[in-house]
């Protein structure tokens, strides 16, 4: 867990570093970050499984994702993906081992529904944000 908090720690630098700076179109280009603030085993094996997804998604620049994990007492944790400062997909775990693989693959989707809509929504401002 302490290596994952002074990596994220060290993209949160080197990301501050390059966003204050004037250079050319052409210079280092940093994409998305996945930030992880889970906090038990089922949590970090769920930041584990969709970051490996999350590494292969093209043109993921200007997205920031957050893994936060809430734990609900005597029922298990609630893992929320927070995509700009925004919900965007939220599962609950139960305290006992359950496969994750189908709530990582349907978070994946729902991210990159959400990727898409925010692209949209960005290259055309004249349209009303319920389609009207």
């Amino acid at each position: 867990m302490k290596k994952n908090t002074n990596f994220n720690r060290y993209l949160l630098t080197l990301f501050l570093c390059f966003s204050g700076a004037t250079h050319a179109a052409d210079e280092l280009e940093i994409d998305g970050l996945l930030l992880d603030r889970s906090i038990s085993r089922f949590g970090h094996q769920f930041y584990y499984e969709f970051s490996n997804y999350w590494r292969d998604l093209p043109s993921t620049a200007g997205f920031n994702i957050e893994i936060k994990e809430t734990v609900i007492p005597k029922a298990g944790t609630q893992l929320s993906l927070i995509m700009n400062n925004q919900l965007v997909y939220a599962t609950y775990l139960g305290r006992r081992l359950e496969p994750l693989d189908e709530r990582v693959e349907q978070a994946v989707y729902t991210v990159i529904d959400a990727m898409a809509r925010s692209n949209m929504a960005a290259s055309t401002p004249d349209m009303a944000k319920d389609g009207w």
